[in-house]
């Protein structure tokens, strides 16, 4: 009877002790295991990280390279000597310097569209001092506006964008006010020319 009291004791310890053996090997895998799970979330993290970086690095070379391209596409498409821009710059002060910047564009693109043209003179001084039997084709060049201007930067920025290519004229190769010309030229201008469209204070024809 005592043998099968103490049997039952030896096993009930043998029992406790295996159960505190695995109790304690559990404990320690899941200590283990926190720091391996920390290592994987890290590298995970990082790899995030590194590809949202190369990616934000790719996106800006990209726009890198449009805006290199933009620039690259902005070439000045009249290359002209000294006197004929300060000529172009004086003309579009004198006839535009009450409009806006596309108003002074305008007075750009009629000038630079003659100097293109076949029936007009190849620079853009000849353009501007031109005479059609006695009478001045720009009539700032002989009232003194010309000679007298100063020249505001918004028409400098204007005058560039003309010099790089920008051109919204249609075409026109001639331009007038009409409060302000001759009546007689105003008749030629109705009879001879085709009227494009106005702006600001002008009438352009082709």
């Amino acid at each position: 009877m005592y043998r099968k009291y103490i049997t039952g004791l030896l096993l009930a310890a043998v029992t406790l002790a295996a159960s505190g053996i695995c109790a304690r090997e559990l404990k320690i895998d899941r200590i283990s295991a926190k720091p391996a799970f920390r290592m994987e979330y890290l590298d995970e993290s990082m790899a995030e990280d590194s590809h949202s970086y190369v990616e934000t690095i790719a996106s800006v070379s990209s726009g890198q390279r449009v805006v290199d391209y933009e620039v690259l596409e902005q070439t000045m498409q009249y290359q002209l000597s000294d006197k004929d821009y300060d000529a172009l710059l004086r003309i579009v002060e004198a006839e535009a310097g009450g409009e806006d910047q596309n108003g002074k564009l305008l007075v750009a693109n009629v000038v630079l569209n003659r100097v293109n043209s076949e029936v007009f003179p190849d620079t853009v001084w000849d353009v501007v001092m031109q005479r059609e039997q006695g009478i001045a084709q720009f009539s700032p060049t002989v009232d003194g506006r010309f000679q007298n201007v100063h020249v505001s930067d918004d028409t400098v920025a204007a005058v560039e964008r003309a010099l790089y290519g920008e051109d919204i004229s249609q075409g026109a190769l001639y331009f007038c006010a009409r409060e302000k010309a001759d009546s007689d030229k105003l008749k030629w201008f109705d009879r001879k020319l085709t009227k494009l469209f106005s702006y600001g204070h002008h009438e352009f024809f082709s």
